[in-house]
């Protein structure tokens, strides 16, 4: 079973702001992390971005090869 982090504190609008920088859609961003293997809805997608829905390890570690971030780059926004 696929391990999530439970979001006690949303990263989601962190993760929006790096999809807007990376120029792509969201559709574009789940068409991609098929792709790498990552099952996602856009409405599951759509829910992390706006922090109702945990986000699984495995997706995170794909958005970060998607996006071209760093892992602390998930993490800037927050104080």
């Amino acid at each position: 079973m696929a391990q999530k982090l439970k979001q006690d504190i949303s990263i989601g609008t962190t993760i929006r702001r790096l999809r807007n920088v990376a120029g792509l859609t969201q559709e574009q961003v789940v068409a991609q992390m098929q792709v790498n293997g990552c099952t996602l809805s856009r409405s599951a997608y759509s829910q992390i971005e706006r922090g109702t829905y945990s986000i699984r390890i495995s997706a995170l570690m794909t958005l970060r090869r998607i996006f071209g971030v760093e892992y602390a780059d998930f993490f800037s926004d927050l104080p």
